[in-house]
């Protein structure tokens, strides 16, 4: 028998997954990394490190499944998005620390040209906002003269996490990325699926420092001298990880959408062969893809989701586990109204503020731990039902249900709050790991273990699914309330100075 493995290489931690052609999950590892705050509201990776957190998970997932190397029929990738890496050509050696999705330094570039945004998102179907990848690009070779004369001249190669470890993977044969990724950069011509001059030139960032894109289920390459695998294993499925764990959540058509709760909390709808402009300040992206065909999703993110439970126990200290968060939030007086804005490095879609930080409103000498840990999972729930009304009404019609995973959804209570401030069905995945079984079934259908995605389909199992208990006028206060103190935040952090 054969089996895939998948990488999937997240904002805190790097999993690897060894599944069979039936969809078990055979074997499973997980380590997490450093996370580098060099300055506030700035993030950055060791690229190294992450590389060797696949070189650790990957022989311990096989060893756990009882699966020895050459049994592995293809590679599947999926990785955080947006964060950038630069390394030498010559040695693979990062230039630089990569800096992350999160990070907010080119905050004042952005507003600085707000007046170009229209432009922008007609090609790339995003905001021109730090958390994309191209500001980030052009930051870190401002910042060093030396590295943009080396970039400049060819020496150097660039690209999301998804690049770093193929061309890890590969012996540095394979500098590559999938269209999912890529329409994440703000330098894709997401109509055209190719990098865009006029976009490069914008954001000085040479062209020749980009990989080649390709559908997310293509040829990526062979291992070569990794040393924990085998030379010769195929690299069949890349996908970044929200559009990859839609597909792992069977949303291959439109008008099915799906819930991520990682470190953010990402909102994907599928629309189809059609990009839709979004009119509610979403997102129109790539969805991943099977072949050439264009296949599109409108998105919003949450920056802080999974990420506000880690401030709790390891910033405030409340809790020792995360998993204890929802027993904590159990026991909130119910008569307590504490509102909590989880803007920690912004706010994304549908706001849009980069200034934005993180607020608690009503706390009083009664206010408790419980009332923080429910707070907190609020503001995540709360903002989540911001996104889906925004894309009811760019799509042109409701949501019917949102299908959920990640690791909140573990927390039955959060998943119920949810459901009742939604006031719609809320089903969780039937396994835990969506996002890695995306790249697994990109993989497989790449090298024909699969012969369709109605054979994935036949795979799923539907979770637990939340019904709405709330009455719609209950809903429609809380939803009142947290505009309220949205709106305040904004306002009051509008021009607020950073550095200030």
């Amino acid at each position: 028998m054969t089996y895939l493995l998948t990488i999937d290489q997240g904002t805190t931690s790097t999993r690897a997954l060894v599944i069979d052609c039936a969809g078990r999950c055979l074997g499973t590892a997980q380590m997490e990394f450093r996370q580098h705050f060099p300055q506030p509201g700035w993030v950055e990776h060791d690229a190294v490190e992450i590389w060797e957190t696949v070189r650790t998970v990957v022989p311990a997932a096989l060893a756990q499944a009882k699966v020895a190397p050459p049994q592995i029929a293809a590679i599947g990738i999926t990785n955080q998005r947006e964060t950038v890496v630069l390394w030498e050509r010559s040695t693979g050696r990062p230039a630089a620390k990569a800096i992350v999705w999160q990070d907010r330094r080119t905050a004042d570039f952005c507003q600085q040209r707000r007046a170009d945004e229209a432009w922008l998102r007609q090609k790339t179907g995003l905001v021109l906002d730090p958390y994309f990848s191209a500001t980030k690009i052009r930051w870190r070779l401002d910042s060093d003269t030396a590295l943009r004369r080396r970039a400049e001249a060819g020496d150097l190669a660039c690209g999301t996490i998804d690049s770093w470890l193929i061309w890890n993977l590969t012996g540095g044969t394979e500098h590559a990325t999938d269209v999912s990724n890529a329409s994440r950069t703000l330098l894709l011509d997401i109509h055209r699926t190719a990098w865009d001059d006029d976009l490069c030139r914008y954001f000085d960032v040479p062209r020749h420092l980009l990989p080649k894109v390709r559908a997310s289920a293509a040829d990526y390459g062979l291992t070569s001298d990794v040393g924990f695998l085998p030379a010769g294993i195929p690299i069949r499925g890349v996908a970044g990880d929200q559009q990859a764990a839609l597909f792992g959540q069977g949303c291959f058509r439109a008008g099915e959408a799906k819930c991520t709760y990682g470190t953010g909390a990402f909102l994907l709808a599928h629309t189809g062969p059609q990009a839709i402009t979004s009119h509610n300040r979403l997102l129109t992206s790539l969805a991943a893809t099977i072949d050439d065909t264009p296949q599109y999703v409108l998105e919003g993110s949450v920056f802080v989701a999974g990420a506000a439970v880690q401030w709790l126990r390891d910033g405030l200290r409340l809790v020792s586990a995360a998993a204890d968060v929802e027993s904590l939030a159990q026991r909130a007086d119910a008569d307590q109204r504490i509102i909590f804005v989880p803007a920690l490095v912004g706010l994304g879609a549908p706001y849009w503020s980069a200034s934005a930080r993180g607020t608690i409103f009503g706390l009083t000498r009664n206010t408790t731990a419980a009332e923080l840990a429910r707070a907190v999972l609020d503001g995540v729930a709360l903002q989540v039902v911001d996104l889906i009304e925004a894309a009811d009404r760019d799509a042109g019609s409701p949501l019917a249900m949102l299908r959920v995973d990640g690791g909140m959804a573990r927390n039955a209570w959060f998943l119920q709050r949810q459901a009742d401030l939604l006031g719609r069905p809320v089903q969780a995945a039937g396994h835990a790991e969506a996002t890695a079984y995306g790249a697994a079934f990109l993989a497989g259908l790449q090298i024909g273990m699969w012969p369709d995605v109605e054979a994935l389909k036949r795979l799923l199992r539907p979770g637990t699914e939340y019904l709405p208990r709330w009455s719609d006028a209950d809903r429609r206060r809380h939803l009142a309330v947290w505009r309220r103190a949205v709106d305040a935040v904004v306002a009051f952090y509008s021009g607020w100075d950073l550095n200030g």
